[in-house]
């Protein structure tokens, strides 16, 4: 079996992480969350402590904002699931990493899409990767805010386009969006 690439995207709350959990949770072997939040206040850091209590001991956990294609490289042979949780923050992240340096921020994304061509057949990891649908709502107001929406927007349907399955969710119901069944 070759690599197989997950996307799941939806709303805020939407069911994205639950519904991720889940189903990795029918495959007895070793799984790796890649968490891309940081914890940078209090509510965060008990939303993170919740968040790792709620995987429970079956999930080893890397904490990496930024460098999630080599984080990836270093763990996808110790590991049959890996989930990136979430794609959202991670570009979030590279925009205060690089102070808004647009072309930086573009050349870590395409990188990383780079690298999600290449790991098919390397072995029989499934990816599962989160992001937050940004697309659906108004137009913001500012310029940073749309300079988000767009590379957001860009990275999600890079990823989808690459994805083996896509899934949209609504209200915490999944729906499959690739393969069209």
């Amino acid at each position: 079996m070759n690599s197989k690439i997950i996307f799941i995207t939806g709303g805020a709350r939407s069911g994205k992480s639950s519904f991720v959990l889940k189903e990795a949770s029918k495959i007895e072997d070793k799984k790796a969350f890649i968490a891309t939040a940081e914890a940078l206040d209090n509510e965060m850091k008990e939303r993170i402590k919740r968040h790792r209590k709620e995987r429970g001991d079956e999930w080893d956990t890397y904490e990496e904002p930024l460098r999630i294609a080599e984080t990836i490289e270093a763990i996808k042979d110790k590991y049959s699931v890996i989930v990136i949780d979430c794609l959202t923050m991670w570009v979030s992240n590279l925009m205060m990493e690089g102070g808004r340096k647009k072309g930086k921020m573009e050349e870590e994304i395409k990188k990383f899409i780079h690298y999600l061509n290449r790991l098919d057949g390397l072995n029989d990891l499934i990816l599962y990767i989160i992001s937050n649908e940004v697309g659906m709502g108004i137009v913001p107001d500012n310029e940073m805010a749309r300079q988000f929406r767009d590379l957001t927007g860009y990275l999600n349907q890079k990823v989808a386009e690459i994805a083996d399955e896509v899934y949209l969710m609504i209200s915490g119901i999944p729906v499959k969006i690739k393969p069209v069944i």
